[in-house]
């Protein structure tokens, strides 16, 4: 501030001094009548006080410019300083905008943090109720296994019989051999030798029969299991007539209205109460009730499915009774609980879907190995239904004929390599199922056949789904 002052004073007093010294100049040219550049006098006089304010000018601008270099930047550089002050506001204004878009990313960042973190949780949870739907498949299986155990003995001595009675029928061909050579002329004894080969012979085919009749009663093995646990649990709990979750009645139901809905699911109830007087009491008359359900869980299951949709409707017994259970016959209120589960009748799996694959890596494989491995794969393909919300898990394999699923076993000990073998959709499963799956084998992801197609190839077919 003090040398602005400064400056200033210095400016006006360097232009008075210079101003009276041109003055004084001008007075003794004027006097002096001295002529410059062939000018007159007075022009010389005007020539003169010109030069003497152009030094005052240019003294005035020396001394600014060499005392201020604000005033020297100012004056030279004014219009570079006011583009980049443009170029400046317009960096803080883009630098504003890309904060707003980071300040808006954070935002959406956070939100889908939130959103991961809450299906983490989930995952746990479901993980959870796979590792408990587990070890239920292991004790399952492990059940399972037992009885394969058994069959494969009762199929070991019927395979024993077998080998006792072509023993027999060689010695007897033999014996045939020897009495041709030696007595030619005994036709009755050679006659009743034939007829003893022959009973042989059929005895062997009966065994044989019996030996594809187990083996088929072996692929099948998995349906029974459920029936020889209700079995067991009777033994043990008494006749259970209606066990925990066992369904009664199923079906699809669509209604627009909470009356359309509650007279469909009348007759669906009324099922029900009759299928389980039959179970609990045979011979009880139809027209009583029996079944218990709540009025509010009720009319919020008709509010539920009174939507237009399709529903998949299951009626299942909330608990185990048993034959002759006390309150049903005694003819006392309704007692026998149940509940009423309605899923969706969504669209599940596409056709040519995998639901399921077990490896099978030392052969060769024996009829029990096969046999287990296809077990396994069943449980898991069940598994996997019952996680992916369908209701029934029936399980079809193929075109459900027992010859089709024997044909392919064997296949598989015929082909003597590693390889996988897959459970895949045969057609649309819905929630209501069942789940009916084709069965294909493969070797590092080359289709070798599936159930429509035995013979093994060396090419893979175009598309297995569509054959199954």
């Amino acid at each position: 501030m003090v040398s602005g002052y400064v400056l200033i004073l210095a400016v006006l007093l360097l232009g008075g001094v210079i101003a009276t010294l041109g003055d004084r100049i001008g007075m003794k040219v004027g006097k002096a009548r001295l002529s410059l550049f062939n000018l007159r006098p007075k022009q010389t006089a005007t020539v003169v006080s010109i030069a003497t304010g152009s030094i005052i000018s240019a003294s005035t601008l020396a001394l600014l410019f060499g005392v201020s270099s604000q005033l020297r930047t100012g004056v030279f550089e004014l219009g570079k300083i006011q583009d980049d002050l443009a170029q400046a506001e317009a960096d803080l204004a883009s630098a504003r905008e890309t904060q707003s878009e980071v300040e808006a990313d954070l935002e959406a960042s956070r939100e889908e943090r939130e959103r991961a973190m809450a299906r983490l949780r989930e995952i746990n949870q479901f993980l959870g109720r796979a590792v408990e739907q587990q070890e239920r498949t292991q004790s399952q299986l492990q059940q399972t296994r037992e009885q394969l155990a058994n069959v494969s003995e009762q199929a070991q001595e019927l395979r024993q019989t077998t080998d006792d009675l072509r023993a027999e029928r060689d010695r007897l061909l033999q014996q045939q051999a020897t009495i041709d050579q030696q007595i030619a002329q005994q036709d009755d004894t050679i006659a009743a030798l034939d007829e003893e080969i022959a009973q042989r012979d059929r005895a062997i085919s009966q065994r044989e029969d019996l030996l594809a009749d187990l083996a088929r009663e072996q692929a099948f093995l998995e349906q029974q299991v459920a029936q020889l646990e209700e079995q067991y649990q009777g033994l043990f709990l008494g006749n259970i007539a209606l066990g925990r979750n066992e369904e009664l009645v199923s079906g699809i139901l669509r209604a627009e209205t909470p009356e359309q809905a509650r007279q469909i699911l009348d007759q669906f109830l009324a099922e029900a109460n009759f299928r389980a007087l039959q179970r609990i009491a045979p011979g009880t008359p139809i027209d009583r009730q029996v079944i218990l359900i709540g009025n509010r869980e009720l009319q919020r299951l008709l509010n539920r499915i009174s939507t237009g949709q399709d529903f998949v409707v299951r009626i299942l017994s909330a608990a185990n009774y048993v034959t002759g259970e006390s309150c049903v016959i005694e003819g006392k209120d309704p007692c026998i609980q149940i509940f009423v589960d309605a899923s969706p009748n969504q669209l599940i799996y596409t056709p040519g879907e995998r639901l399921a694959t077990i490896a099978l890596d030392s052969p060769p494989f024996n009829d029990r190995e096969v046999v287990e491995r296809f077990n396994l794969l069943i449980v898991a393909t069940q598994f996997r239904a019952q996680q992916d919300g369908v209701a029934v898990d029936d399980v079809i394999v193929a075109d459900n004929r027992t010859e089709t699923l024997v044909n392919f076993l064997q296949a598989i000990q015929s082909y003597g390599r590693p390889l996988d073998i897959q459970a895949i959709a045969a057609r649309e499963i819905y929630t209501l199922g069942p789940v009916n799956i084709g069965l294909v084998a493969s070797d590092n992801d080359r289709i070798l056949f599936w159930t429509n197609n035995i013979t093994p190839t060396s090419e893979s077919p175009d598309s297995p789904s569509s054959q199954q």
